[in-house]
């Protein structure tokens, strides 16, 4: 089922709308003020309504792009310096983090 479907305007120009108000923390009339710019004429009302609707669905879909870069990495840098007979030394190990 297509969550576009109905709407009076175009799925980009409500993506673009929740993604700006999402990604940059503006209000509603600046955004409205931003696509007015781009000859989109929107109210900041129907913004809101579209950013209630479609945001956390947004989230839901992207939290795979968001997750965290150390979680992909398999392995793990432990590295610090130790006194060995008087004299400092760097002491560094690698290890495998198993999943």
């Amino acid at each position: 089922m297509n969550p576009f479907k109905g709407r009076h305007f175009q799925r980009d120009i409500i993506l673009w709308a929740v993604r700006w108000y999402c990604k940059y923390g503006i209000s509603y009339r600046e955004l409205q003020e931003m696509l007015a710019e781009r000859g989109v004429n929107v109210d900041h009302s129907t913004i809101y309504r579209w950013v209630q609707r479609y945001a956390p669905e947004m989230e839901k879909r992207l939290r795979w792009y968001w997750r965290n870069p150390s979680d992909l990495c398999p392995w793990h840098m432990d590295e610090t310096y130790v006194k060995v007979n008087g004299r400092w030394a760097y002491l560094y190990r690698a290890e495998v983090v198993d999943a």
